[in-house]
């Protein structure tokens, strides 16, 4: 009887230490390391998503934001590259800038270096002019840029980006050239353009959409039309098919175990439907596209590939 009383104790401890660990993740704190300083598009894309997270993980998640800026966001996800893939380190993910950054520098990371959780954030391109341009439709810009190919300059935020890589694509499409003129950041992007010192400037709609009655929005980069600006038609609509802009995510080390992965996959993808997140997010000019696992990994494929054919036909730096 005693013998048969230790096996049912050791049985019962043996199904509790199994239910435990199966609810072991997560246990402690989870770190997202954001490769930018605070207040910037994507420390508040993750600062905005972190409680949504721990609400989807449920079990008392806590999901802390650690900023380590430098070098266009390199330094960071170099970390989280190199960090356990324990479920425990997490970071945001730009594209293209982040495989840019692998292709016109060293660098200790690549395509492979990560688990892909989900891209969240879409900030499509747009087309924007002066008022006093004379430009007010695309079909008025393009008609001058094939008139006088290189004559038109662009303003943008800065080389190797979704900007950059928007305007490599109308290029192509059009069949001319434009002269770019690079900015320290989309603001000063944005002001060169509004004081006629740049014909035109490719930016994203979060960055112009308070500012429409200072500049002529000629289109927007996405197969549909964007909920901050419903009534900019795409570039699609107007016979051009560029689609394009700014990706922000999240990813975690390469080798994640699966059911970690799995997890923290249905937290993303409750998240996306969560009325709540959607209206933060509008609240801070986030457009949510959520697009998860191995099709954020292709996505992000296909933007190394990209990027790396424009540095090959023109390096930018």
């Amino acid at each position: 009887m005693l013998k048969l009383i230790r096996m049912t104790a050791l049985t019962g401890a043996m199904i509790l230490s199994a239910g435990a660990a199966l609810a072991e993740y997560p246990e402690k704190p989870i770190e997202v390391i954001v490769g930018y300083s605070a207040g910037g598009g994507t420390d508040v894309m993750a600062r905005t998503a972190a409680p949504f997270i721990e609400k989807y993980l449920g079990d008392g998640a806590s999901v802390v934001v650690k900023n380590v800026p430098g070098a266009s966001g390199q330094i960071g996800v170099t970390e989280v590259a190199g960090a356990d893939p324990d479920g425990y380190t997490l970071g945001t993910f730009n594209l293209p800038g982040m495989m840019a950054r692998t292709i016109d520098r060293k660098a200790d990371y690549d395509r492979d270096s990560f688990t892909y959780l989900a891209n969240v954030v879409n900030d499509p391109n747009v087309i924007v002019t002066g008022k006093n341009s004379g430009f007010d439709t695309i079909d008025k810009l393009i008609a001058a840029a094939k008139q006088d190919p290189g004559a038109i300059t662009v303003g943008m935020s800065s080389l190797g980006g979704d900007d950059h890589f928007a305007l490599i694509k109308l290029e192509g499409l059009i069949d001319t050239e434009f002269t770019i003129v690079p900015f320290k950041g989309s603001a000063p992007a944005r002001t060169a353009l509004m004081g006629g010192h740049v014909a035109m400037g490719i930016l994203n709609i979060s960055e112009v959409a308070s500012f429409q009655d200072e500049l002529n929005v000629l289109g927007v980069a996405t197969e549909e039309r964007s909920n901050f600006a419903p009534e900019i038609p795409t570039f699609k609509e107007q016979g051009v098919d560029l689609v394009n802009g700014a990706m922000r995510g999240f990813v975690a080390p390469a080798g994640l175990p699966d059911d970690v992965v799995a997890k923290l996959d249905g937290a993303f993808e409750q998240m996306a439907d969560d009325p709540e997140f959607l209206a933060a997010m509008k609240a801070t000019a986030n457009p949510v596209e959520i697009v998860t696992g191995d099709d954020f990994k292709q996505l992000t494929s296909d933007l190394y590939d990209l990027a790396n054919g424009v540095w090959q036909e023109t390096p930018w730096n």
